[in-house]
């Protein structure tokens, strides 16, 4: 029987009065109200604040559309949740969203014209003014149903129906535009005014009276390169009509039993291509329409006997493009013949004699050929192909052999692997960015055509910020990316993967190490990187922690340093059939070094326990042969963490690493762990309920129905004797008599094994499904790490094998329901955690989790006179410990003695989760943890400089005169809910201030803006916050974002300089400012999609073909189309909306003397356009009549001296 300690009581009212006093003390100072020993002038205000986005990187999410301005060089990007993206030259991009989110079905430039047409989904029609760096809309027009017309057994309904747009073409320096509706009509709209044109061509006078059915929608448009006096209109059915424009009737009718996709033209309007839905290509002559003049099945096999080929996959799109030095070009997708079975998508080039077929990664949505000339009418001298795919943009060179690609400039694979988390960094060292830069360009592919890349129109803007910003990506596959994203451009600098230091399974059935992740066994999950000293770490969903340096000398690793930890948090509830005695429950934490396999604390290194459970068996297997490691990141150890007793490793919850003190800490709802890297040793392993010892808040007794209990035999304090250790705090795997009395464990032995393989087996499966599926949704933001935390607890080291002694937490009876609710209350999304009413008090204390950690150098105690390194560790019950290290001096003794670890009896308190920490000095700037600089490790010179400055490092730093313990520091602490600031070192809170009521903060920043500092938030609601600090004023409150996607709350991170980003779609990033002087700057700093070029001269028709009327026929269309001639077209056919780009936008919503300048800008803009239109007329007609003058000339001089008769 147990004594009761009323020492342990005493400690325990005592802890609790001097938290009672703190918090009622804290409570009555007002938010906003400068302590009296505080002299930081907060220089931020509400005016240096404004929310904005910036830019998007990355690929277009869902792509449906693509267009391209040959002459402006610049190509248009739809997608189908209505948003366009504009790419120039590298550098120069653009991201615009239609008010719908309707997809887009079809893009049309204004070549040279600086606009662009979208059709929409929702038949509706949007003209686009791209002359101005955030293109607007300038005219919307919205069809309506419309009412179906023709002869009688010709009509599907009398009633009203959708007028879908399903195609549109707009003639090359033409203002009219063509538009194809699923009902078969044609109508004509005036891209100037975006109006309709009272010219309709409807589908019963189209097609031939004799046909009572209907031809199905229209496929294509487009009229004929020589004669633009006749339009070609391709039917769904298989129809095609000629219609003359002129006389309003069909000319030529050609008919085909295949289902038409696509239609090409030669170039002198002779000829066109039809692509069919059985994989067939037809030729057909123009004056020839009874029967084609070639029937081509590209992918067939073709019969001997003389039959039709088998139908193939339908061709989709072709074109025709021919080349005034060679063969034409036949370029198409689609076609492949049906018994390719896993063959991936193909692009067909067919020229002359030869047929090269592309394969692509991914479908094909939409191709299109770059060409020499705008013309129609002239030889086009295909250059290369843009292949637009589902999740990649791809770009063929025509002119070599082969067909190689270019090497794509845009940041468009990000999505190369899915992004899991992302990191952003603001104001690195100037020198890392060429670092990385350096080792990166050896990563480059080869093979890659050797032209410059086509697209390349735009201006860049004139960048203002001059300060380095980096991003890095963690993705599913184990890969990182490092991105330069200075000037709100971004350029992959780096790239690395992880998952080579393990060891890779060949096939399904040599998969045992990774059975608790259904797929992604390597994903990242936190990245924890410190941009000074260039350390890296990395935790994986694999329970893994691999630690970095960065080289620029390649080696080669014989072993990989592995550490293995037994990190669990065992729960025995064992009661006897004959007494209602119960056995105390046990909390394991368990540590283990792969050096020291055979102590204590790692009894047995077999993968199953003596109860058949996997036991001591990592997720992962390490790589065993040699690993040549390239210039860059290098693995310097790995970490993992070891099933136990049947049960996976919990998910790592929040990570630090610091290269000053060499240490790595990490914790999960287990505990903590902390690993000295230098060393290669485990430190400390600890559940987070040993972390408070005597001084635990809560009151963690368990509550059962059971009659009679044993009494708990307490905490375990960190700073007891090894004597009181083995004595109370035995591990329930170390072989020690439990609590029970020993008669009872002989007669219940068969009882309590029965229990104990029933409970285990159910606790597997329910851990088992709940990991998979929690490892899915990956983590949450508001569990991620800041960047430099860190996280660490007492241990006895004796030398450099030393292990962490076990410990166990006495304490009654666990249910397993409870267990069950309670974990899969903490495994799921962070949104319901803590929240729920139906898990207890008992199992949300017990299962408490790491969620941050933060290294520094400040007070640990109240009555410190000094600053020492310590580390401050936050959990889910909002509770912040601190932690004390004592480091050895640099040198030969950082590698030969141990450091050590004791706990502080720190204890501060907050509503919510712990989020983030940092420290301000007196003058309110952020105290970084310490950092050693960069060095090259695999050099040896360098290796004793550095050694050189470790020794001149001290142990911990000494009081001087002018430090004392007036000068304090201030902890900045920031939960879920509220913020509070703590001054050191007397550890009073001087300001607090409650976030959010009703929803609670998912990620949370101490940044710099502006030579000061604040605290950002954002929200679940959808909220960004900052405060000023030290004050926690609020400064900027705004809905910008209701969280949709647990995308979001994964990825959102601020960085300094008022930068932010999130993951917007699995492809793209969103940068967005919070800062005022950025969004005043950004007109500048963004790139100009439309720049002066001249529009190229027209193909010369020759003297004989001008003379006899050959070449392109030009048409007069405002003639035809104009209201003075076709009339008014119907008003209820379309609506006219007024967009906000252009004059009638600037009219409906500005007033005064801004309104007015704006239209008179507007209105200059628009008579300059026109008087250009006219200066180039005039000086087309005045090259005409020069030319007709010197033919004349000429004519006259051959026919001088020539009699009549000899004509």
């Amino acid at each position: 029987m147990k004594k009761f300690n009323i020492r342990k009581v005493l400690d325990g009212l005592t802890a609790a009065a001097a938290a009672s006093a703190s918090s009622s003390s804290s409570s009555s100072q007002q938010p906003g109200q400068r302590p009296a020993d505080s002299d930081i002038v907060e220089s931020l205000c509400s005016e240096h604040f404004q929310l904005c986005k910036t830019v998007r990187h990355g690929f277009p999410y869902q792509p449906s559309a693509m267009a391209f301005d040959p002459v402006q060089k610049i190509l248009a990007i739809g997608t189908q949740t209505g948003s366009l993206r504009l790419f120039g030259r590298p550098g120069v991009e653009c991201y615009c969203q239609h008010d719908s989110s309707a997809g887009v079905i079809q893009l049309q430039f204004l070549i040279n014209e600086g606009a662009l047409v979208s059709a929409l989904a929702d038949d509706t029609l949007h003209l686009w003014n791209l002359r101005q760096k955030r293109p607007a809309i300038l005219h919307s027009l919205k069809f309506n149903k419309e009412r179906p017309t023709g002869a009688v057994g010709r009509e599907g309904g009398g009633g009203a129906t959708p007028n879908r747009i399903t195609f549109c073409h707009l003639p090359f320096q033409s203002k009219w535009l063509y538009v194809g509706t699923e009902r078969g009509n044609v109508h004509i709209v005036n891209v100037e005014s975006f109006t309709l044109s009272g010219y309709v061509i409807m589908w019963n006078k189209a097609i031939e009276l004799s046909s009572k059915s209907h031809p199905g929608l229209i496929v294509h448009i487009s009229d004929n390169p020589m004669d633009e006096g006749k339009l070609l209109i391709g039917f769904e059915s298989g129809t095609l009509v000629l219609w003359d424009l002129k006389s309003k009737k069909g000319e030529y009718r050609y008919s085909y039993d295949e289902a038409i996709h696509s239609v090409a033209w030669h170039h002198e309007g002779k000829q066109f291509v039809c692509s069919h839905s059985d994989g067939s290509l037809t030729v057909w002559n123009v004056r020839s329409p009874i029967k084609p003049a070639q029937i081509i099945t590209p992918h067939a096999k073709q019969p001997k006997d003389g039959k039709k080929p088998e139908s193939c996959k339908p061709i989709l799109k072709v074109e025709y493009r021919t080349c005034k030095s060679g063969d034409p070009f036949i370029i198409f997708s689609g076609g492949l013949s049906y018994d390719t079975v896993g063959r991936r998508p193909c692009l067909t080039v067919m020229h002359g004699k030869s047929t090269a077929v592309l394969e692509m990664d991914y479908p094909i949505v939409d191709f299109l050929t770059l060409c020499e000339t705008p013309y129609p009418s002239d030889f086009q001298d295909p250059f290369a192909v843009v292949v637009l795919l589902e999740k990649d943009l791809v770009v063929v060179d025509l002119g070599q052999n082969g067909y190689p690609i270019f090497e794509n400039p845009y940041p468009l694979d990000i999505h190369e692997s899915p992004v899991t988390c992302c990191e952003y960094f603001a104001d690195c060292p100037v020198d890392l960015i060429p670092a990385l830069y350096s080792v990166g360009a050896k990563q480059k592919r080869q093979g890659y055509s050797k032209k410059e890349w086509p697209i390349n129109g735009g201006n860049w803007g004139l960048g203002t910020q001059s300060y380095p910003e980096i991003i890095i990506t963690g993705h599913a596959d184990g890969s990182l990316k490092f991105w330069d994203a200075s000037a709100i451009t971004l350029q992959v600098l780096y790239k690395m993967k992880t998952s080579k230091v393990f060891e890779k399974s060949r096939n399904k059935e040599e998969k045992p190490y990774t059975d608790i992740v259904d797929e992604d066994p390597y994903a990242i999950q936190i990245i924890s990187w410190c941009p000074e000293s260039r350390m890296l770490c990395v935790a994986g969903v694999s329970a893994h922690v691999i630690v970095y340096k960065f080289s620029k000398q390649e080696v080669t690793t014989e072993v990989i340093q592995m550490l293995e930890i037994r990190l669990h948090y065992e729960i025995n509830d064992l009661e006897s059939p004959e007494t209602d005695q119960i056995s105390t429950v046990g909390i394991s934490c368990q540590g283990s070094n792969s050096q020291t396999a055979n102590s204590q604390s790692h009894p047995s290194t077999s993968s199953t326990s003596s109860d058949g459970l996997r036991d001591n068996v990592p997720c992962l297997k390490i790589r065993s042969t040699p690993l040549k490691q390239v210039a860059g990141y290098q693995a310097e150890v790995v970490i993992q963490l070891v099933w136990v007793n049947g049960e996976p490793p919990q998910q790592i919850t929040s990570l630090a690493v610091n290269s000053s003190y060499g240490l790595l800490v990490f914790g999960n709802c287990n505990g903590i762990a902390m690993v000295d890297y230098i060393q290669k040793t485990i430190l400390l392993n600890l559940g987070t309920i040993e972390l408070y010892g005597s001084n635990d808040p809560y009151q963690r007794q368990p509550k059962s129905p059971r009659k009679t209990r044993q009494a708990s035999g307490g905490l375990c304090d960190i700073n007891e004797s090894s004597t009181v250790l083995d004595d109370r705090c035995k591990s329930p795997t170390s072989g020690s008599a439990s609590s029970c009395n020993s008669e009872d464990d002989q007669k219940l032995p068969n009882f309590i094994e029965k229990v104990k393989i029933k409970s285990r087996k159910l606790s597997k499966i329910v851990v088992s499904d709940i990991a998979k599926m929690s490892r899915k949704l990956s983590l949450p933001t508001e569990l991620k790490p800041d960047l430099e935390l860190g996280f660490e607890s007492k241990n006895k080291v004796q030398g450099l094998n030393h292990h962490l002694e076990k410990r166990q937490l006495k304490n009654d009876g666990w249910s397993i329901t409870s267990l069950y609710m309670h974990f899969t209350h903490v495994k799921d999304n962070s949104f319901s955690r803590s929240r729920s009413s139906s898990v207890t008090s008992i199992d949300k204390e017990s299962r408490e989790a790491i969620t941050a950690l933060h290294f520094s150098e400040t007070y640990t105690r109240k009555a410190d006179t000094c600053t020492s390194p310590c580390l401050w560790v936050g959990t889910t019950l909002g509770t912040v410990l601190v932690i004390v290290l004592n480091l050895p001096p640099g040198g030969e003794q950082r590698l030969t003695q141990p450091v050590i670890v004791s706990p502080s009896g720190t204890i501060l308190r907050l509503k919510g989760a712990i989020l983030r920490m940092a420290f301000l000095d007196t003058t309110g700037s952020i105290i970084h943890p310490a950092h050693d600089p960069w060095k090259e490790p695999n050099i040896q010179e360098e290796k004793d400089e550095k050694d050189k400055c470790r020794k001149l490092r001290p142990v911990s730093v000494s009081p001087s005169s002018s430090q004392e313990i007036s000068e304090t520091q201030y902890a900045v602490i920031c939960s879920e809910k509220q913020a509070k600031v703590i001054s050191l070192p007397s550890q009073n809170c001087v300001y607090k201030h409650n976030i959010t009521e009703t929803s609670f903060v998912l990620r949370a920043d101490i940044v710099g803006l502006n030579g000061s500092t604040c605290l950002a938030c954002f929200c679940a609601n959808g909220h960004i916050m900052t405060f000023s600090l030290p004050s926690v004023r609020p400064l900027l409150d705004v809905n910008y974002l209701p969280l949709t996607d647990m995308r979001i709350a994964r990825t959102f991170c601020f960085t300094n300089n008022g930068q932010a980003l999130y993951l917007v779609s699995p492809t793209e990033i969103q940068r967005i400012t919070y800062s005022q002087g950025t969004c005043e700057n950004l007109q500048e700093m963004l790139g100009e999609l439309f720049t002066p070029v001249e529009t190229p001269d027209a193909p010369n028709r020759g003297f004989f073909k001008g003379l006899f009327g050959g070449g392109a026929q030009s048409l007069d269309r405002e003639e035809l189309f104009g209201e003075s001639v076709a009339g008014k077209a119907s008003r209820s056919l379309a609506q006219h909306i007024p967009g906000t780009g252009g004059i009638e936008g600037v009219k409906g919503a500005a007033s005064g003397v801004a309104g007015e300048l704006a239209r008179a800008r507007i209105a200059l803009d628009e008579r300059g356009q026109k008087l250009s239109e006219l200066e180039e007329r005039t000086a087309a007609m005045l090259y005409s009549a020069d030319t007709f003058s010197k033919h004349a000339h000429e004519m006259m001089l051959k026919c001088k001296d020539k009699k009549w008769y000899q004509f």
